[in-house]
């Protein structure tokens, strides 16, 4: 099986499964991806607390990534703008972290409902 030139491509349900090699490729890609959205997201949650609510460098990093683990802010903003920034930062995290578990979780539950549903010569 050729390599995928669309690295969100997956195989049709008429193809066989893809071979554990191109698996584990195309996991560590969607990892890739995933890792990338977290330091973004992390990124601008650090600039928000940072420059909105006037933490320091290292404090804004702890409460950006505590809000988007999901465990909860450490500090809270004083400012009407700080405040905005940490509700609306906490909705964002709330769905990144979801569309993130999606896109690293993507290859694994295709490969696996594939399986389910291909032909029993076709597995490899």
């Amino acid at each position: 099986m050729k390599p995928d030139k669309n690295i969100f491509c997956f195989e049709h349900l008429s193809q066989p499964v893809a071979p554990l090699q191109h698996y584990l490729r195309r996991q560590l890609r969607s990892l890739g991806v995933g890792l990338v959205f977290i330091a973004v997201g992390l990124y601008i949650g650090m600039l928000g607390y940072h420059y909105l609510v006037a933490l320091s460098w290292v404090d804004a990093y702890e409460n950006a990534a505590m809000i988007l683990s999901g465990m909860g802010p450490v500090a809270t903003p004083s400012t009407n703008a700080g405040k905005i920034f940490a509700g609306s930062y906490a909705l964002f995290s709330g769905i990144a972290v979801l569309a993130i578990a999606g896109v690293i979780a993507a290859p694994l539950v295709h490969r696996f409902l594939h399986r389910l549903h291909a032909d029993p010569g076709d597995r490899k």
